[in-house]
């Protein structure tokens, strides 16, 4: 059987044309569709769906504040843009958003949980539960008991876990840190809600806590000799190996542990 003659050049050339013109109209089509979705003004933003368990803020507010920073519609909208926007207002901790055909755009909150004041009283920062620090008003803080941490701030988060390896030591003694520092050289300080300030001393959390547990064990036995109650301790210093020097009202003492005896 004979082989098909190949096409004539003109032949081929014009096949060539036809399938490129037909490429360029389809692509001219749909730009054409692009270019309508992006002015038909059914797919403007009407309307923005806040989500979450909001208490600093509520929808209407939200709405009103991040709307007039938004532009374009459903698909030119910059997400990313929008998000930051979001969390930039008080109390927002983080915003994850996306579209909803054909109109809105839909977002869910998550708020900051505050569970301490963060730096010196003249501040008006917040630790969340993630041990987070964060920009807001105190006025907004729904309890006055919160504990007041002090420190480096990207040290926030060990600072915050600190403070809960020492809240149930010193629940012992029916006593509760208010303050606790990480100074910059290491040093852990806390004072308690009797008036009382401890002098921590250096360490990890284990370190740490292995001196204040010594501490909690024995000092209502030296209080008692003194006739004292654990409320009259004025302060405490827990850096002297094996021991710790303890300072009641007018009585200034020092205790050592058994030789041989762990703490």
């Amino acid at each position: 059987m004979a082989e098909p003659l190949p096409l004539p050049l003109d032949v081929r050339l014009m096949n060539a044309t036809a399938s490129l013109l037909f490429a360029l109209a389809a692509v001219g089509a749909v730009a054409a569709a692009v270019g309508w979705a992006l002015r038909h003004p059914v797919f403007a933003i009407q309307a923005i769906v806040v989500q979450g368990d909001l208490v600093h803020n509520n929808d209407v507010t939200l709405r009103a504040n991040v709307a007039p920073r938004l532009s374009g519609n459903l698909f030119t909208v910059d997400l990313r843009a929008a998000r930051a926007a979001f969390e930039a207002v008080p109390w927002v901790r983080r915003a994850v958003l996306w579209r909803d055909f054909p109109n809105r755009l839909r977002v869910s909150l998550q708020e900051h949980e505050a569970v301490a004041y963060w730096g010196a009283d003249s501040q008006s920062r917040l630790v969340n539960r993630q041990g987070e620090v964060f920009e807001a008003n105190e006025g907004d803080v729904e309890t006055d008991s919160l504990p007041r941490l002090i420190g480096p701030d990207a040290q926030s988060a060990a600072v915050l876990d600190m403070l809960r390896v020492l809240q149930p030591l010193f629940g012992r003694l029916d006593l509760e840190p208010v303050e606790l520092e990480l100074s910059v050289r290491g040093g852990w300080r806390v004072d308690l809600d009797s008036g009382a300030r401890i002098e921590l001393g250096r360490g990890n959390a284990e370190e740490v806590a292995a001196r204040v547990k010594r501490f909690v064990e024995t000092v209502t036995q030296v209080t008692a000799r003194h006739e004292r109650r654990v409320e009259a301790i004025e302060s405490a210093d827990l850096r002297h190996p094996g021991g710790y020097a303890l300072r009641l009202r007018g009585v200034t003492t020092a205790v050592q542990s058994p030789a041989g005896k762990k703490p």
